[in-house]
């Protein structure tokens, strides 16, 4: 049995989907057979919020697999560990790969230093910190932290795993040759059955869609447009709610739901918060803040419209959950799995502009029999290319091509 390590800075809500995704990674790979360990911290944010409430340094069963939480100490706002980076260094040989998820952060970057010296081979996840967008934030920072550290990293990965193609397209590699990997993330929504239990129905009322909507009081015939990713200025809210006041002054119908927080920059979630309860959308907004489980599954269901013009957005997992519930999905061309919504026809891609959004929205919003033929599609290709058994079954395969190279380099070294 193949025995693989997860590495990753955290597993908390707090830090997003990104993140968590080594969890959903973990009992897929558990699920087909093989023996995962996964190693984190406690960090649960960098302003104010308490440590997760788990157990340290001793195996946690979950879904089939291991989790090992560690104290996040003494850098709590970088998700440092020296106790993580011990028991690596004392257990890496009882492993055969690890797969670290993160770069410019001590515990990805220090994992990738401890299993270099322990001969264990590893891939690297960027998270979309090698994408231009993102290095031109503290860019002298990590100008020095890549020339120090992540750079010789990177050169002695056995592999880098993009989640999309136009991820490994635009990612900076500091002039080095790697071996590229691109396996998309999975999904996992509960079933209707499930959501049922979100919002208790009426008497008389169906279980399935249309709970969100009573929740709120949105009309069973408004089309109902959904954002539902975290606040942020990345997301491209500066160009969609412009976009809604436009069409409403239009006079187009439709209910606007804005789902999502940022617990890491509250000022801004405020912002955006304030900006729509004081704009002409505020009669036809729900400020539903982070919703999950059943609740964020049923929403997703009642939307007619998944809107996410980001600026960049290395896969985008909010888009996959809205195609996977059979939503047609608005997004731009920098969440970079808009050509598998083009080529699917699972939505309408639009340029980072408030025109081309404006465009794109109006045009979606103007038939329903095409909305529900999109949305079909949505379903059937999330559902074939972002399922997490389908992901497993690549990512097993990439292992163990990377472990039979990793051997025959060792049987050359031998034989030299």
């Amino acid at each position: 049995m193949v025995r693989i390590l997860q590495i990753v800075p955290s597993i908390s809500l707090v830090y997003g989907g990104p993140s968590q995704m080594a969890l959903g990674l973990s009992a897929a790979l558990a699920a087909e057979g093989v023996d995962v360990t996964l190693l984190t911290t406690d960090s649960n944010g960098d302003v104010g919020q308490p440590p997760l409430d788990v157990p340290l340094d001793r195996p946690v069963e979950q879904d089939g697999y291991q989790i090992r939480y560690f104290r996040c100490s003494p850098f709590r706002r970088y998700k440092f560990s020296l106790a993580l980076l011990r028991w690596l260094a004392a257990h890496a040989r009882q492993f055969d790969l690890a797969h670290i998820h993160a770069l410019f952060s001590p515990i990805s970057t220090g994992a990738a230093m401890v299993a270099r010296s322990q001969h264990l081979p590893y891939l690297l996840r960027p998270l979309g910190t090698l994408d231009p967008a993102d290095l031109r934030k503290k860019k002298r920072l990590k100008q020095i932290y890549t020339a120090l550290l992540e750079r010789g990293n990177l050169a002695a990965a056995a592999a880098i795993h993009f989640t999309s193609t136009q991820e490994a397209r635009v990612s900076e590699r500091f002039g080095l040759k790697t071996n590229d990997l691109v396996i998309p993330l999975g999904v996992t929504l509960p079933t209707i059955a499930e959501s049922a239990t979100a919002i208790p129905p009426k008497e008389g009322q169906a279980d399935a869609p249309g709970q969100a909507r009573t929740k709120w009081g949105i009309s069973a015939h408004c089309p109902l447009i959904l954002y539902m990713s975290r606040i942020d200025p990345k997301k491209g809210l500066d160009l969609l709610l412009p976009v809604l006041i436009q069409l409403q002054a239009e006079e187009l119908d439709f209910h606007f739901v804005l789902a999502g927080g940022n617990p890491q920059d509250p000022a801004y979630e405020q912002q955006i918060q304030q900006q729509v309860k004081t704009s002409s959308l505020a009669a036809r907004t729900t400020i539903a803040g982070f919703v999950s489980g059943a609740l964020k599954t049923v929403l997703l269901q009642d939307a007619d419209l998944f809107v996410l013009p980001s600026y960049y957005e290395n896969f985008g997992i909010a888009v996959a959950e809205a195609m996977v519930a059979g939503t047609p999905v608005v997004i731009s061309n920098q969440v970079y799995i808009w050509e598998d919504v083009q080529q699917a026809e699972a939505g309408w891609v639009c340029d980072c502009t408030v025109e081309s959004l404006a465009q794109k929205l109006r045009t979606a919003l103007s038939g329903r029999a095409e909305q529900q033929r999109r949305g079909k599609q949505a379903q059937q290709y999330a559902l074939e290319h972002y399922s997490w058994t389908a992901i497993a079954q690549q990512t097993i395969q990439a292992y163990q091509q990377l472990l039979q190279k990793a051997e025959d380099r060792g049987q050359k070294g031998k034989g030299d």
